[in-house]
């Protein structure tokens, strides 16, 4: 633990008067207000995207890079725009493959002590910076018609079952989501077969149909693609 995390805690337990708690909790909720705003305006006229992410760790060498770089290329080509993000990794590729492909890069940046800064694939116009998971969260799935995840980490799993979440719940609706890589994602995917549906029985075994688990581009394209198709739906929609 560094001095840095037991300050933290310190002021966590530290006594407060109600003054301080009512500037300091407003002052944050102007703030939380702030971001909120910018990112509705900016993303209200952005039109229909899909969202894509994964670790930000990922090298443009690896395999995982390149997946994510040919589909967001894909993707644009479909006409839709892509969000990521807005770092590097996998968020890097989406952005660079929605570039190269000529249509909309859409990048949501997360403001960290270390590992992030946004990539230069954005375009200039979409690029919004947050101090707020939950602020940037919420922004990814309003204005999000897919969720594609590509292996990461706990960032990647908490946006991946929020998404998964709001879906089971009705929060939001049945939008596609689609896990890439099953070498990746096997693991995981037993242990909520083996445990958390055959075990405890938390989740029902329709749940299992909200996600779709693949390994090309164009496995991953066509789920979204098959899915406003049922609707006879196409991006300008």
């Amino acid at each position: 633990m560094t001095s840095n995390d037991e300050e933290k805690i310190r002021k966590a337990f530290a006594s407060k008067d109600w003054n301080d708690i009512k500037a300091s909790d407003s002052w944050m909720i102007f703030k939380i207000m702030g971001e909120f705003v910018e990112g509705f305006e900016k993303m209200s006229r952005i039109g229909p995207c899909v969202s894509v992410f994964g670790s930000a760790r990922t090298k443009p060498e690896n395999k995982y890079y390149k997946l994510a770089e040919e589909i967001s290329f894909k993707l644009v080509r479909e006409g839709y725009g892509v969000i990521t993000g807005g770092g590097p990794g996998i968020m890097e590729a989406g952005n660079k493959g929605a570039k190269a492909g000529g249509g909309k890069s859409v990048g949501l940046n997360i403001v960290l002590p270390f590992e992030q800064s946004h990539n230069t694939f954005i375009d200039n116009d979409k690029l919004i910076s947050f101090d707020y998971f939950f602020v940037r969260k919420t922004i990814f799935l309003k204005y999000s018609q897919g969720f594609i995840a590509l292996p990461g980490g706990f960032g990647t799993l908490d946006e991946l079952f929020e998404a998964i979440t709001l879906v089971q719940t009705n929060k939001i609706a049945h939008f596609p989501i689609v896990l890439v890589g099953r070498e990746y994602w096997e693991g995981m995917m037993a242990w909520i077969k083996s445990t958390m549906l055959a075990e405890e029985k938390n989740i029902s075994p329709e749940d299992l149909d909200l996600f779709h688990v693949v390994d090309t581009a164009d496995e991953a394209v066509r789920v979204i693609t098959d899915f406003y198709a049922k609707y006879l739906l196409k991006p300008n929609f």
